[in-house]
Formats: C-alpha cells, sequence, structure tokens
C-alpha cells in the first residue's frame, strides 16, 4: 500500500486528522450506501462511493491540500471527514465537513474538526476567505456554520448536486482568538 508523503496531521482535544487510509473506506462506503449522506450525493453505490473516496485522496495530490480524515484520537478510528475543499465547478474554497456515523453527532466533533480545518486553511494555506456549502434542508450543518460564526451568502447551484446555500466564514482577521490545532509533519 502506498501512502501519500505531506499530508499534515492535526490533532484536537479529541480528534486527530489525519490523511486518508485504504481502511477508511469501508466506513465511507458503508456512510456513503445509507439514507444519511443524502446532503453529500447519497445514497450510492460502493463503486461510487470508491470513486468519491478517490476524489478526497486526489485531491491531496492535485491541490496540495484536502478533507482530513477526522479520527478518534484514542483509537484512530474514522469518524467523518473535515478540511479545506475546492473541486473543479465550486464557486470559491470551502471548508467542508460530514460525520460518518451516527455515534459521532451531536458531541461537537464536526464543530471540533471544522474549526482546526479552518484554522489550517487560514493560517497554513493561507485563505482569506472560505464559504461552506450545505443544503437548503441540512438543518445541523446550518446550525454549526452558524456556531462558527458563517452568515448565508447566497445559493449555488452545481450541475450534479443541485442547490446549496452559500454560507461565509468570518475571514481571519475577524475570527475571535482560538487555539491551534496541534500540527505534525
Amino acid at each position: 500500500m502506498i501512502t501519500l508523503s505531506g499530508i499534515p496531521t492535526l490533532q484536537t482535544a479529541r480528534l486527530t486528522l489525519r490523511g486518508p487510509k485504504s481502511s477508511d473506506f469501508g466506513p465511507f462506503a458503508e456512510f456513503m450506501s445509507s439514507d444519511r449522506a443524502e446532503f453529500v450525493g447519497g445514497p450510492i453505490s460502493p463503486v461510487m462511493a470508491w470513486r468519491g473516496f478517490c476524489h478526497i485522496t486526489g485531491h491531496w495530490v492535485h491541490r496540495g491540500y484536502s478533507a482530513f480524515i477526522l479520527a478518534d484520537r484514542e483509537t484512530d478510528a474514522p469518524l467523518g471527514m473535515a478540511g479545506p475543499w475546492f473541486p473543479e465547478g465550486w464557486p470559491e474554497p470551502e471548508i467542508a465537513w460530514s460525520l460518518w456515523t451516527p455515534a459521532a453527532e451531536g458531541r461537537g466533533l464536526a464543530h471540533e474538526a471544522a474549526l482546526a480545518a479552518r484554522a489550517h486553511a487560514y493560517d497554513v494555506l493561507g485563505w482569506t476567505t472560505a464559504i461552506s456549502l450545505i443544503a437548503p434542508r441540512n438543518l445541523r450543518s446550518q446550525a454549526l456554520a452558524r456556531r462558527m460564526g458563517c452568515v448565508q451568502d447566497g445559493m449555488f447551484r452545481h450541475e450534479t448536486f443541485g442547490d446549496s446555500q452559500i454560507w461565509r466564514h468570518p475571514g481571519p482577521a475577524t475570527l475571535p482568538p482560538e487555539p491551534a490545532p496541534e500540527t505534525r509533519p
């Protein structure tokens, strides 16, 4: 198995944000084949999930950044993904997130991961702005965006995924000070 080099690892209080591993595909495919994936293009077959998983990995190669796999800090079990994201066709660079297991929901893990990902995008990648694209019926992600200080800033229609609300993140100069995530090369 080949491991991508140069992907940083971020540590938060409860999570490790790391590059994808082949063993993460099973939990990702299970999530993507479920009704829980309705807001991120699912449910889809395992074959299409493989394409999506490779999209995450390929984004690291072609953009130099991508969504991190958010994993339990103690067990390394993959719980979802969060990170800087800018696929072809997107209107602007995005901070994306999704939780793959119901057990990860309602614990503030997406918030913890998205804050670390945004700090990385601003502090390391040098982004000066970011959005999150959220399906109009995805009330939980809208609540998380509000918690992160985002404001709704229009709509975007993707040729495959349909309509999304654009949620604009506060710029790096306007963010309240937060502890930066630990970074390992």
